[in-house]
């Protein structure tokens, strides 16, 4: 459960909290709903990793009856996860990195309907990583670290580090790398 308190802990830090998250404070921020959806999902993540399909199935299940939120137990979600509104987000990704931000309707997930979950056909989201509330990030691509992805837009290709897309279909505005006096 240390991805978890990964995610407690940044969101913590957006609300402007800064210091050591106690553990009163990781178990009282869990039925926070900004962070139940993350509990279940991360729930699910470690009965699916401990092949307990069932109850994986079961929390999966429950996110989706009760915050609005299809998330496959099979996709590999890292630390820091974020999701401020959850409502019509369907997370089908194969790989999303450490300290991502989903807003509400974004769907990642296949060109084609796949009902096995085939990892090579799914988006790998990089770290640090924010899309927009309607954004669409279909097919076997690679969003980079540091992207930023506009609200509505309908991501079709690989987008490098650094970068925005914007659009319909997104387009790539060039990636500005931060100065490293600003890393």
């Amino acid at each position: 459960m240390k991805k978890l308190r990964l995610d407690i802990e940044r969101y913590c830090m957006l609300r402007g909290y800064s210091g050591v998250v106690s553990s009163p404070m990781l178990f009282y921020t869990c039925f926070n709903p900004r962070m139940a959806p993350v509990v279940l999902l991360r729930l699910a993540e470690f009965f699916y990793e401990r092949r307990m399909g069932i109850l994986a199935k079961f929390f999966s299940m429950l996110n989706v009856l009760i915050f609005g939120i299809e998330v496959s137990p099979q996709v590999r979600i890292g630390g820091g996860l974020f999701l401020p509104h959850t409502v019509g987000t369907v997370i089908g990704a194969s790989h999303i990195g450490d300290n991502c931000t989903i807003m509400q309707g974004v769907t990642l997930g296949t060109r084609e309907p796949d009902m096995g979950f085939t990892v090579l056909a799914r988006p790998i989201i990089g770290n640090h990583v924010l899309i927009g509330a309607g954004a669409k990030v279909i097919g076997p691509i690679v969003i980079g670290d540091h992207v930023k992805i506009g609200a509505n837009a309908v991501v079709l290709c690989d987008v490098p580090a650094y970068a925005l897309a914007v659009g319909v279909p997104a387009k790539t505005l060039s990636p500005q790398k931060p100065d490293s006096a600003e890393s």
